[in-house]
């Protein structure tokens, strides 16, 4: 496993991050604690999940099994755990966004769940715009001041969002923003325009999730004509059929090199100067074996390109779309 900083930080995290947010919606507890021994034993430290998942079976759910494996294992003082905190964990009306009340009352009930006495990355895990940026940084403030969490994150935010909580942040001398999460892939470029260039002229770390697209990109149309069951298939009249003449491609260049279509995906996301982590979400230990022999040449670079191109002319905005 290789490690890099996160963002602008001294923090040490894996180039891959474990996301559970499948934990306790797909796979019991049993099934969770073994996909986390495999991330474990694979070198993975950044573990991400939210307070909102596993909410079909129960408030913060997947905190809960997080929590239960580390009571278990003793591995906490290892693992960076990362959590988030916005959407909405009951019918009471402050009980969800971006407020001070939620905020602090959210990160003490992540801290039960989760068993532990600090969160190292709490995440705002979407844009509360009824909610200024001073009221979320009085907020973090003290809960960096009380020890309760080491750093903030970003998730689901625009650039410009980016820029104007840093900004804030720094008027209040306050470390800030250190991650953004976004839904990025080779099929989903629109972080390219400008979350990707405000994260690297902040400092801030990039976290795709969904890296393979619901499963599009782990070999969707092989495992359709195999008849092999899972998300790939749940999900292909919205997934897949919409890039299936790109998905054939792919899947074609992939069988070319040898490599399985996730460990391409994957290694397409690490070859990406602003990328720190990768966010999988595995439901099996065995998912998270996708790691590539060597990193991706520049000549496949340039094929995934051709398949999957960037936004308007590429790169970022507005060379996008202008001159």
């Amino acid at each position: 496993m290789e490690y890099t900083r996160l963002g602008r930080t001294g923090l040490t995290v894996s180039r891959l991050a474990l996301g559970t947010m499948n934990f306790g919606w797909q796979i019991d507890e049993e099934r969770a604690h073994a996909v986390l021994h495999r991330g474990f034993d694979l070198g993975v430290n950044l573990v991400d999940t939210a307070n909102m998942y596993g909410r079909e079976d129960g408030d913060g759910l997947s905190e809960r099994i997080i929590g239960g494996w580390l009571a278990k294992t003793g591995n906490r003082n290892r693992t960076v755990l990362a959590t988030k905190v916005y959407a909405p964990m009951s019918d009471d009306p402050n009980d969800r966004g971006l407020s001070a009340r939620h905020l602090v009352a959210s990160c003490e009930a992540s801290l039960r769940r989760l068993r532990t006495d600090w969160i190292d990355l709490f995440q705002l895990h979407h844009v509360d715009r009824t909610t200024s940026w001073e009221e979320i940084w009085q907020a973090m403030e003290t809960l960096t001041n009380q020890g309760k969490i080491r750093y903030v994150g970003t998730s689901n935010h625009a650039g410009w969002h980016l820029a104007r909580g840093q900004a804030a942040a720094e008027r209040r001398h306050h470390l800030g923003i250190v991650s953004e999460q976004v839904k990025y892939n080779l099929l989903t470029r629109h972080a390219e325009l400008e979350v990707l260039p405000a994260a690297a002229e902040l400092g801030i770390g990039i976290l795709p999730y969904s890296p393979l697209h619901f499963g599009a990109l782990s070999g969707a149309l092989r495992k359709q004509r195999e008849g092999v069951a899972g998300r790939t298939v749940l999900h292909a009249p919205d997934r897949v059929e919409p890039h299936r003449a790109a998905l054939e491609r792919f899947e074609k260049l992939c069988a070319e090199l040898g490599e399985q279509p996730a460990a391409v995906a994957i290694g397409w996301l690490l070859s990406r100067p602003e990328v720190t982590a990768p966010v999988l979400g595995p439901r099996t230990p065995e998912q998270l074996d996708v790691l590539l022999d060597a990193p991706l040449s520049a000549e496949v670079l340039a094929a995934l390109d051709e398949i999957f191109p960037p936004i308007g002319n590429g790169g970022p905005a507005p060379e996008a779309w202008a001159w």
